[in-house]
Formats: structure tokens, sequence, C-alpha cells
């Protein structure tokens, strides 16, 4: 059985899978992944042994998150050139597939991106996300299908329709 410490550092690829694909850009994300562990690594002790890693680090990450997109943000500085990015898919379409889906996972209300990440991406249980966003499992499942509606229209390149209703 691994020590607290090697399952942390073991969470790190998923952690900076799941905030890339949440905050949608590279260096928010590097610094949502340095901030959710530092949180953990100063708080171990309260994380209960035997119980997941992986959705307590998540739970820490979305909390973060929450609280990144209440406060402005500080003025950020472009980079050069030369500065090293990870590699793209090699195909054309396979490249523009997926900015298009980054596009529209954008468009996407929080709530639901979340929902949809945890779940498709990270491959969480109803369960997992429930206890790491501290929301009803019913919820999860209500945001997961608006989600996924909502994204498979934006991807078909078909206007969605507002849950607003006109009143006359």
């Amino acid at each position: 059985m691994p020590d607290a410490r090697e399952l942390l550092l073991s969470c790190l690829p998923r952690l900076r899978r799941y905030a890339r694909a949440l905050t949608g850009e590279r260096s928010s994300a590097d610094d949502l992944v340095q901030d959710t562990m530092e949180r953990g690594w100063s708080r171990l002790a309260q994380w209960r042994a035997g119980g997941d890693m992986r959705a307590w680090l998540f739970g820490i990450m979305h909390n973060l998150y929450v609280d990144q997109v209440r406060r402005p943000a500080p003025a950020t500085v472009e980079l050069d050139e030369a500065t090293p990015v990870q590699a793209a898919p090699s195909s054309t379409s396979a490249r523009l597939e997926l900015r298009d889906v980054q596009t529209a996972l954008a468009l996407l209300p929080a709530e639901q991106r979340e929902v949809l990440l945890l779940v498709a991406l990270e491959e969480m249980s109803y369960e997992e996300v429930a206890a790491t966003l501290g929301i009803a499992q019913g919820t999860v499942m209500s945001r997961l299908s608006r989600g996924r509606e909502r994204l498979r229209l934006l991807m078909l390149g078909q206007a969605v329709p507002s849950p607003l209703k006109v009143v006359k």
C-alpha cells in the first residue's frame, strides 16, 4: 500500500488533465495544479487514510477554481515563440476537431462543464463527482445530461435553446 505522499503524486497527471480542460489554458492549468498540490500537501493530515485521494484532491481543485473565477484575474505576460508547447495531434482534421471540442466546452456553463469533465475525462462515478463538488447525485446526473445535450448541439453547429421563457 503506497503512503499518502505517493498517492498525492500519483494523482498529478489526472489533475493536470482536468485543470487544462477546466481552464482551457496551459499556464492557468499549471497554476491551478500547483495550488492544489500545495494545499493538499499542507493539509495531508486532514485526508482520511483509506479514502479516495483523487476525489479529495479534485474537491480541493474545484474549490480553488471557483475561488479564482470569482476574483479578478491579474495581468499576464504573453510568452514568446521560443516557449515549448505540448505537441498537438498530427493530422489537420484531428487538430480542428480538438479545437472545436475545446471551444464548445468553453461555451458550456461552468457547472455543466465541471461535471462533464469529471465523468467523461476523469472517469469518476456520479457518487465521486457528487462528493467532489459537494452536490447531490441527482444534480450531477441532471447537469451531466444537460451538458451532454448542449455540447452535442454546439458540436453540430445548432443553436442552443435558452432555458428562459418569454413572459408577456
